[in-house]
């Protein structure tokens, strides 16, 4: 049943094949983990298969001069926001980082197992979540859009108001905020929805679905190598509403962990990560970093 809810309570941005273990196995990698000196290690969780947020990749050149990070246990290599912004963290407290990879089912899990001590992974703060985990405030603020196929009949939508009563085709990102904004769409038929954003955006191009509905950042990172997808940002006269809790995305740790979430906090303040317009630049630097196809 513990397992359940924290499943239950954090999902909410993407599923990968994942090199960490699951809940089954987790206790075996936290022993291997924390054999280090984890005290000076800042070990992160993520799926690092949720572009522009987090990916996999095969080397460790990203472009001018960054680096990836090394997935735990792996000979694989992770980029994206969320591993720049622990970089910057981890810099900034003088810590050593390290990256494990898992899937977004065993997220929840594997960090009450100890198997590391912080998830960054685009993950929103809910009032849910914040009954288990602790959570920094946000490290990045994003916006809901709508993905819809170019050329194809929903290209020219512009207000939420345009889908009611066409009997469009919905889909998103299962156990995630924007599932409930599917209901917004009047008439909308769902066509079921997907572990993967990836999937999501594959369904819109082969026509299992017409609208995909997931944040601004995604949806152009998927654009930029799926040139049969369209990104709508909808009026904001006329969009979702009661979307906020997908907005804040912000860092979790275990509930009674305050100490190093407090610490983590603490270096986002030093480094004066509390700035939009800050964050929205290495957003903007980081989407066009991702290899063609990640891993």
């Amino acid at each position: 049943m513990a397992a359940a809810m924290a499943f239950s309570l954090l999902a909410g941005c993407g599923a990968s094949e994942g090199t960490s273990p699951d809940a089954a196995g987790s206790s075996a990698a936290a022993e291997s983990s924390s054999a280090e000196d984890s005290g000076n290690v800042l070990r992160v969780g993520m799926e690092c298969a949720y572009p522009p947020f987090n990916w996999t990749q095969m080397t460790p050149e990203v472009a001018d001069g960054i680096t990836a990070e090394p997935i735990y246990g792996t000979d694989m290599y992770a980029y994206g926001y969320d591993v720049a912004v622990a970089q910057k963290i981890a810099e900034q407290l003088g810590m050593t980082l390290e990256i494990h990879k898992v899937e977004w089912s065993s997220i929840g899990t594997s960090l009450d197992a100890g198997v590391y001590d912080a998830v960054i992974a685009g993950m929103g703060k809910t009032a849910e979540r914040e009954k288990a985990y602790a959570f920094t405030e946000p490290y990045y603020y994003r916006h809901n859009c709508i993905v819809v196929k170019k050329g194809g009949p929903y290209e020219n939508v512009t207000k939420l108001s345009d889908l009611a009563g066409t009997g469009c085709k919905v889909t998103t990102q299962l156990g995630t905020g924007w599932v409930p904004l599917l209901d917004q769409i009047e008439g909308a038929v769902l066509s079921g929805n997907y572990e993967t954003t990836s999937e999501c955006f594959m369904a819109i191009s082969n026509g299992v679905a017409d609208v995909c509905v997931v944040d601004i950042p995604t949806a152009e990172s998927a654009a930029m190598t799926n040139e049969d997808l369209k990104v709508i940002t909808l009026d904001s006269s006329d969009t979702f509403t009661n979307d906020e809790e997908m907005v804040n995305v912000c860092i979790a740790t275990r509930k009674d962990d305050t100490e190093l979430r407090d610490k983590i906090q603490g270096a986002m303040d030093a480094m004066g990560w509390n700035d939009s317009a800050e964050m929205d630049k290495l957003m903007e630097e980081t989407i066009p970093l991702q290899p063609a196809a990640s891993v």
